[in-house]
């Protein structure tokens, strides 16, 4: 069949850490109380993974043999790598960067803007710093902000009771 592309090997690897980690779910104790396992949440983040992976799978093989480097390898003489010196690896990592530097402000400011109004904060800047800061793409970054970290707080704070964060700001919950 020849060599499977970089993509295919990643996908294979996920499913395995999904199948470990599926494994690992039937050592979870289960109390006396409550109706529903403990195990049962994290069976079903897994699956949902593990069907992710197996798209990621069939996608990046079809893809292998669409351009042929399911017989050659994969392409990664075509991929541009950093350019040399220090500010040449810094612009080719800059979104990485980005993404753990503002997670880390996001985790420093916990405290006093708690979950909801960091988890917004966070959201937004990090599209806007991504997807950039035109008037459109600001709206649409805040409503997405809003429906997904609004709707995630939501569910954590009254459909599973769960005592996130409030922060210094907005502590009337």
């Amino acid at each position: 069949m020849g060599r499977l592309n970089r993509d295919a090997v990643i996908a294979i690897v996920l499913l395995m850490a999904c199948g470990i980690l599926f494994w690992s779910t039937f050592s979870i104790r289960v109390p006396d109380y409550g109706q529903l396992k403990p195990s049962t949440w994290p069976r079903v983040i897994l699956a949902a993974l593990s069907f992710l992976s197996v798209l990621y799978l069939v996608q990046s093989i079809r893809r292998g043999v669409a351009d042929g480097t399911a017989e050659t390898g994969d392409k990664s003489d075509d991929e541009p790598g950093p350019a040399p010196g220090l500010v040449g690896w810094l612009v080719y990592w800059r979104n990485p960067i980005w993404c753990f530097g503002l997670f880390f402000v996001y985790l420093a400011t916990l405290p006093l803007l708690g979950s909801l109004i960091g988890g917004l904060a966070f959201v937004f800047t990090l599209m806007g710093v991504m997807g950039g800061w035109a008037p459109r793409n600001m709206a649409l970054h805040a409503l997405l902000a809003l429906i997904t970290v609004g709707g995630m707080w939501s569910i954590f704070t009254f459909g599973l009771g769960v005592l996130l964060p409030p922060g210094e700001i907005f502590s009337v919950y």
